[in-house]
């Protein structure tokens, strides 16, 4: 099985391509450009794990060089294509509309274009739990309204709304995947779990938003991509177009996360500072639908995800 991962180098992207590479009867081919949204280096130790795998290879590419990209598709012949590169973060995206505009609506396209054209089997593409915006309605079913806050959340329900257009007109099979703050090993730096343990052994002060008030339905990233391949197993009994909220279902509160990092020894200076204009106050969603379509066994418990993420840190960031 031939399968495409944009945002390889990633976080979510490495690690369901490394899941994948480590099962039989997977080819994979990751695309990413390293932009310097965080820090490269962290990139580059993943895409070298993954160069390590005889069935992986990796083309550096940006999903907006349009020629480049077709190029791939071309000739390399997908049955799937996973796509996550994009241009991540709620707070960057007030100052940087453009870059979202661009990465994640236009590059979004370019990648839509190149499924309906080789005949890729099903796309299933990175969506986000901001589109639901200040709906309160919780826990937040697929079917609800989405009020997006922010340029992010923004880019995103465009998306969902372009591929149902492709969907419907071109018939392109597409799935998207609502991930709900995924936290987990290699995770990136500028989320809350990695940025706190940073905080620490990097001898930072740690800024707590809205003073540790935000709830979050955080998502281990090895549930997230264990969702994702049986999604891809059982894709045949998918509709030809979805939506999935990818989520534990299970909110929990910063300062309860704070608090447990702090009894396994991980505790930075904390300054406590006001909401910030472009965040949500608390994230819910209800995964009864996804779980209707798969069998998954159980979710992660999430102090022992904690656990293994600060282990993984101090192995491999230290």
């Amino acid at each position: 099985m031939k399968i495409l991962i944009t945002g390889s180098a990633g976080f979510i992207g490495y690690n369901l391509a490394e899941n994948l590479l480590g099962k039989k009867g997977f080819k994979i081919t990751g695309v990413d450009n390293f932009n310097d949204y965080y820090d490269v280096n962290l990139k580059k130790k993943r895409n070298n794990i993954l160069k390590k795998f005889k069935n992986f290879e990796f083309i550096k590419v940006d999903i907006n060089d349009k020629i480049n990209l077709e190029k791939i598709f071309k000739k390399k012949k997908f049955d799937f294509v996973f796509h996550f590169a994009a241009q991540a973060g709620v707070r960057y995206s007030i100052d940087h509309p453009r870059k979202y505009v661009e990465s994640n609506i236009i590059g979004f396209y370019n990648i839509l274009e190149n499924t309906k054209k080789y005949k890729i089997k099903r796309l299933f593409y990175a969506s986000s739990s901001s589109v639901y915006g200040e709906n309160k309605n919780f826990p937040l079913k697929e079917k609800e309204k989405i009020l997006p806050k922010n340029i992010y959340g923004l880019t995103k329900k465009i998306d969902e709304e372009i591929g149902l257009i492709f969907n419907k007109y071109y018939k392109v099979k597409l799935i998207g995947l609502r991930f709900f703050t995924i936290y987990g090993e290699w995770g990136r730096p500028d989320m809350m779990m990695i940025k706190f343990i940073n905080s620490y052994y990097k001898n930072k002060t740690f800024e707590l938003y809205n003073f540790g008030k935000h709830v979050r339905d955080f998502t281990y990233v090895g549930d997230a991509v264990n969702i994702m391949f049986l999604l891809l197993r059982n894709h045949k009994k998918l509709n030809n177009y979805d939506i999935f909220n990818i989520c534990s279902n299970n909110p929990i509160n910063l300062k309860e996360i704070i608090l447990f990092l702090k009894k396994n020894k991980i505790n930075p200076k904390i300054k406590k500072v006001t909401l910030q204009k472009a965040d949500i106050l608390k994230t819910h969603g209800d995964n009864s639908k996804l779980l209707k379509y798969i069998k998954f066994k159980k979710f992660s418990n999430w102090k022992e995800s904690v656990k293994k993420t600060i282990i993984w840190y101090q192995k491999n960031m230290l």
